[in-house]
């Protein structure tokens, strides 16, 4: 047992924005939505449905004529949707390629990437698994197959061969791994295992005692502690080290305030990407995301407002 001095954020300060509704017209396409009223599908990466449901709630609880519906499925997929034009908005961990833009200006659309949030990718082990500090030079060295077994970080684990367990196999969170730690190189790892879903990464770690699990950490955080210094209780949390050695003194969790400092070296950037020729529904939305309103609910949620005038207070934490 050990105390850390930790941080929670406690307040945030944005202008206000406005969001309006023209007299609802039919668009080519046959497109009726405004900025603030009709229906719309939009895609997201499934590891950020938890951001995108509570975000939902309050808009359309503020506006009565708008319904937004998410699709939820891999990364790859929902930005393949978006230059499709099977949807106008996709959430995702990264920006606009140079060749997705380039093939959308050349058919004369204006695409948009609007950053809504930051995000920690977190490492999550089995409860029972007491060896929780990790390089991001050992990360890299699991990814490329050069490390297979607990025993070669952690001398003396008797866990055998570590699992690698992902949500999605075209998931943000591979596409992290693979463009940050691996520098655009694909795994290597052969003993890595894809699930369909976040919720099904964590409980297979928590039924797995060699598996590292690999989520967005808005899944992490116990939404009856309004601090979100509380994370789930039935797994652990990896602290990640940027130094070549981990150890608990250098070894940082994915709470608010190590994302914001830089403390914690595995920060992601939450994407809107809009490719909304009429400027209605998507554009509504992913704005109102971006709104104090819905920065509040990014806050909330444990992740890092991208807007906003931030206030820390300081608060002890054992762990």
């Amino acid at each position: 047992m050990r105390n850390k001095l930790s941080y929670i954020f406690v307040g945030l300060t944005l202008s206000a924005s406005l969001m309006t509704s023209c007299g609802q017209q039919k668009h080519k396409g046959g497109r009726t939505d405004t900025y603030s009223s009709g229906v719309i599908s939009f895609a997201s990466d499934e590891s950020f449905s938890p951001i995108i449901e509570e975000e939902k709630q309050i808009f359309e609880s503020i506006y009565t004529k708008a319904t937004v519906k998410p699709i939820y499925t891999n990364e790859l997929d929902a930005i393949n949707m978006l230059l499709k034009e099977k949807v106008c908005l996709a959430i995702t961990s990264r920006d606009f390629k140079a060749n997705e833009l380039k093939n959308l200006q050349e058919r004369r659309f204006m695409p948009r990437a609007m950053k809504i949030a930051y995000d920690g990718l977190a490492l999550i082990v089995n409860k029972e698994n007491t060896d929780t500090c990790i390089s991001v030079n050992d990360i890299r060295r699991i990814l490329n197959g050069q490390v297979k077994n607990w025993g070669d970080i952690y001398h003396d684990s008797k866990r055998g061969e570590i699992l690698l367990v992902f949500d999605n196999k075209k998931s943000s969170a591979v596409h992290f791994v693979e463009d940050s730690i691996l520098g655009g190189k694909p795994i290597q790892n052969k003993n890595v295992a894809a699930t369909n879903k976040t919720a099904d990464v964590i409980k297979y770690v928590e039924n797995t005692p060699n598996a590292i699990g690999i989520i967005g950490s808005n899944w992490l955080n116990d939404k009856r502690d309004s601090t979100n210094l509380t994370f789930n209780k039935k797994i652990r949390i990896m602290s990640v080290s940027k130094l070549p050695k981990a150890t608990p003194a250098n070894s940082w969790k994915p709470y608010q305030y190590y994302i914001y400092n830089g403390n914690y070296p595995l920060i992601r950037t939450v994407y809107a990407l809009l490719n909304d020729p009429i400027n209605a529904l998507p554009w509504g939305f992913a704005n109102f995301i971006a709104s104090p309103k819905g920065q509040m609910i990014i806050l909330k949620s444990g992740l890092l407002p991208v807007q906003g005038n931030i206030t820390i207070r300081s608060v002890n934490v054992t762990e």
